[in-house]
């Protein structure tokens, strides 16, 4: 199978999914792509500045690298993407105050000044640490994976939908398989938005943001899909998601799509038998509160599952 290496340097990089953006590398089911990418909001370095010029609508959003064509990929397939490595780079960045994004309404922050936490990162003892003395573990992953819807224009990068983008689950570090259904003919996949750490919820707008040095991706189309919409195989379990401006909608379809992979994967008679086993095994999560609507993933732990 083929290898392929895309840089986070022009004219890879853009911060908006369109099926109007042509493809910078095409590839055939099987393959792998080696990715960097730059911190989310287009800065250079820890106190470089931010990347320009910048097209005001193409790249508006997160600093994304691609879009990769999936030979072969047609609308209602089901894009299997393996994460092989996340490797990020040294430094990041959190923050909290200072204007309308994460929950800074809510807490009673938006007007205060931002606040904006520098963080140093030791992969050998995936840590991070930042100038106040705080030292979190390092768990990296990506936070926008996906591909443009099929309607027109530029789509934003900041919510979920269906064909994957802004899903900031934590879950999906090295070793997890993410399952998305394609759009769009050759399906257009983009990457961006690495997180070096974060909690469910990803309460303040933002995790500990920060580049990847490498993110190798390797890309299959699944034959036999368990769903019709996002789930994942993952160290910590299956997992399912919801979408949704509200809150309990969200966790409704994350739940709904994991008792139908229950009953697929456990060969169970009916959805009274998943949901009658999903209140003992399955963990209902709040995957992110801040990204214009509500991600919710419901997770059948894998020891749970091994005892299944």
């Amino acid at each position: 199978m083929g290898h392929y290496t895309l840089s986070a340097e022009r004219p890879h990089l853009h911060g908006a999914f369109s099926r109007e953006r042509p493809p910078v590398l095409t590839i055939q089911p099987g393959d792998t792509v080696r990715f960097s990418t730059m911190i989310s909001s287009w800065q250079t370095g820890p106190d470089g500045p931010v990347l320009a010029p910048r097209d005001p609508e193409a790249d508006r959003g997160h600093a994304l690298t691609g879009p990769v064509a999936i030979e072969g990929a047609k609308p209602h397939d089901m894009l299997a993407v393996r994460v092989e490595q996340v490797r990020p780079a040294a430094w990041g960045q959190s923050g909290a105050g200072g204007g309308p994004w994460g929950l800074n309404r809510e807490m009673g922050l938006e007007g205060v000044p931002r606040l904006r936490m520098g963080w140093t990162l030791d992969e050998n003892r995936r840590t991070a640490a930042n100038a106040f003395g705080h030292r979190v573990r390092v768990a990296p992953f990506m936070g926008v994976m996906g591909m443009p819807d099929s309607v027109a224009g530029w789509q934003s990068t900041i919510p979920p939908r269906r064909t994957g983008g802004n899903i900031d689950c934590r879950e999906l570090v090295a070793g997890s398989t993410l399952y998305l259904p394609v759009g769009l003919p050759e399906g257009l996949f983009s990457v961006g938005d690495g997180h070096a750490a974060q909690g469910d919820g990803e309460v303040g707008g933002v995790a500990i943001e920060c580049p990847m040095e490498q993110v190798d991706l390797t890309f299959s189309l699944e034959a036999d899909p368990l769903l019709s919409t996002p789930y994942a195989a993952t160290p910590a379990g299956w997992i399912t998601f919801g979408f949704d401006a509200d809150l309990d909608q969200a966790a409704m379809a994350a739940l709904d799509a994991m008792l139908a992979l229950m009953v697929k994967q456990l060969d169970l008679h009916d959805r009274a038998h998943a949901l009658a086993l999903a209140t003992a095994v399955v963990d209902m999560r709040v995957t992110q509160l801040v990204n214009q609507v509500r991600g919710v993933h419901a997770v059948l732990r894998q020891e749970a599952f091994a005892l299944l």
